[in-house]
């Protein structure tokens, strides 16, 4: 019987990289290993036998007095409470390997170096930047920015990166210079696994072996999304509402072009969005957070997805939901978005952050034909179903762990127990 350690900061279901830790997790127990996760104390969290092991909540943004916060950081940088408690759990259990998803500033990488020593394989899933990145993003108040690049980390101070706090962006100063002396990830983590090659070649920029990553794309459950490919009138974002996704850049796009939009999520910068289209006459509706079926019949009646990103994105969920959903993406050229997308196929690529570039890509859209929407909507349906769907996902995620020396099973026995 093979068993799995899931590693995440979060086990409720808190935002994309949840869902595919939790979606990985359930394709494992279906194959019939034990899974069992390793994460933080919450409110929300899913009920599992092994929450005793988690370690205790931490939010550095919660409502803490300053002595707290202060107690806080240090595990933030290292948690010895997170090593601790792995390993009593790492005493009940002898796992095959390990998978971690998000653990930076909560479970911290204090983890990896544990799991090393105990001679259990260890995987990292990328959702960002952060091994290279201190502040996660490459993005700094001016922009794009890779000036940590070659150990300049002092960069992350100097430009306030962590919400414009000298503070903490000195406290995940500190964090990357101690992991980086520990060699936290280059020594302690096996594989890499990394949605985007965009990404993997970002991280061999900045320094990494390249053979410690591997190319395993994002997922969706594509039986589960019924396409609609009649196209809609308006064009659609869908998601946060942050400066990074580049919302501003699209509402000025589709105010030139004279287009409808719908814009679908929430976020900080929601208002400053509403006052915007209201300052340029948009015809922009704001529909708040939407789920599920709310959110997939707003997809299926659109005519397009645009994703405008002014960030380096990773690998977007949402593209491969706008496909499974017989949609055409209008996606920035800029981080891993060009390489889910075949140029005049199954959607095109502006110019990131570029409202005029973005204007004529909304245009030409609204000018084709409908068949041509459908078109492209199909080829994006059908390139999800061969290349993104949850069976390719786990050939490739068991080829990575047999490659670690995992022998892969697919037994169903009865899963141990937390207390037996």
């Amino acid at each position: 019987m093979s068993t799995l350690i899931a590693i995440n900061n979060y086990y409720y279901d808190r935002g994309g990289s949840e869902a595919i830790f939790f979606a990985h997790n359930r394709m494992f127990e279906e194959l019939g290993w034990n899974v069992v996760p390793f994460s933080m104390q919450h409110s929300g969290n899913h009920a599992t036998p092994w929450s005793k092991y988690f370690i205790d909540d931490l939010e550095m943004h919660g409502d803490y007095s300053l002595t707290q916060k202060l107690v806080r950081l240090p595990k933030v940088i290292y948690s010895f409470e997170a090593r601790r408690r792995l390993g009593e759990l790492l005493g009940r259990v002898r796992p095959d390997i390990a998978h971690a998803h998000n653990i930076y500033h909560h479970i911290s990488p204090s983890i990896l170096g544990l799991l090393k020593g105990r001679g259990i394989p260890t995987v990292l899933t990328l959702h960002d930047l952060k091994i290279a990145c201190p502040a996660y993003n490459m993005l700094a108040p001016d922009g794009i920015c890779e000036r940590c690049k070659g150990g300049k980390v002092y960069n992350v101070v100097r430009n306030r990166c962590i919400g414009g706090s000298a503070a903490m962006s000195l406290v995940v100063m500190m964090e990357a210079v101690v992991h980086k002396l520990l060699g936290s990830y280059r020594r302690h983590v096996d594989c890499f696994v990394v949605p985007s090659r965009f990404y993997i070649d970002k991280f061999s920029e900045w320094g990494m072996p390249a053979s410690l990553f591997r190319h395993v794309p994002n997922f969706v459950d594509v039986p589960r999304y019924e396409p609609r490919y009649e196209p809609g009138d308006a064009f659609l974002y869908f998601g946060r509402v942050i400066r990074q996704k580049g919302v501003a850049t699209l509402i000025r796009a589709v105010a030139g072009a004279r287009k409808k939009l719908l814009i679908a999520g929430t976020g900080p910068e929601l208002e400053e969005m509403r006052a915007l289209a209201a300052g340029l006459n948009a015809d922009v509706t704001f529909l708040g957070h939407l789920g599920g079926q709310q959110l997939r019949h707003v997809i299926g009646s659109c005519r397009a997805v645009v994703l405008p990103s002014e960030w380096y994105e990773n690998a977007p969920v949402s593209l491969l939901e706008a496909y499974a959903l017989g949609k055409p993406v209008i996606g920035a050229r800029i981080g891993g978005i060009p390489e889910l997308i075949r140029e005049n196929e199954t959607g095109v690529c502006f110019e990131s952050g570029n409202v005029s570039s973005l204007q004529r890509a909304l245009e030409d859209f609204d000018s084709r034909p409908g068949a041509q929407i459908q078109a492209m909507g199909r080829a994006g349906r059908r390139w999800v179903a061969e290349e993104f769907t949850v069976a390719m996902y786990r050939q490739r995620i068991m080829a990575v762990y047999r490659d670690l020396g995992v022998h892969v099973t697919t037994a169903s026995p009865l899963p141990l127990s937390a207390s037996s």
